[in-house]
């Protein structure tokens, strides 16, 4: 168990501590909520990158870093839909293209293919993870400029979310037309 894959085992760790802050009430759970979020985050950013740069890529951090990334943020933004925090049709979209490509990168792998992470989709997730901290930021201080923002951003990260499933889709439509 190498460095990189102990931090996205830690990512996933932070997950239920997640949802149990936003979804209790607890005091200070949006500000805490915010911090913890950003430190799952950075982990993802770094995982990836320390992986690389010491050749310590295995077959469970390619697995595993992308699913954690998704269960951090499906599960946070579900959240924030049970405390009226983002509307549920933008997180149906979210998960909707997230099970997509997933399912588009398996039928893929199945054929010895990899469909490797394009620009548009990582604008993607670095536009609803800067997003989720906005609106809690907004939540915790009752301030509706941020919570304004931070709306416009997810409804921007939504956009982003449905281009970049559709770029995924059609610069690998020969998946679909060549499996078995």
């Amino acid at each position: 168990m190498n460095l990189p894959n102990k931090l996205t085992l830690f990512r996933i760790l932070l997950i239920p501590v997640l949802v149990l802050l936003i979804l209790l009430e607890v005091p200070n759970r949006f500000l805490i909520s915010s911090v913890i979020f950003i430190i799952a985050s950075i982990t993802d950013a770094l995982d990836g990158y320390i992986a690389r740069r010491d050749n310590l890529v295995t077959d469970f951090g390619k697995f595993m870093d992308p699913l954690a990334d998704k269960l951090l943020v499906i599960s946070v933004l579900i959240c924030m839909v049970e405390v009226d925090l983002v509307s549920s049709w933008m997180v149906i979209i979210i998960v909707a293209r997230e099970l997509t490509v997933s399912i588009l990168r398996a039928i893929a792998a199945a054929d010895g293919k990899v469909i490797a992470a394009g620009g548009s989709g990582k604008l993607k997730t670095i536009t609803q993870m800067v997003s989720i901290v906005v609106l809690f930021l907004g939540a915790h201080f009752y301030n509706v400029y941020l919570l304004n923002f931070g709306t416009g951003l997810i409804f921007i990260a939504t956009l982003l979310t449905l281009y970049s499933g559709w770029e995924y889709l059609y610069k690998n439509k020969e998946v679909f037309m060549e499996s078995k």
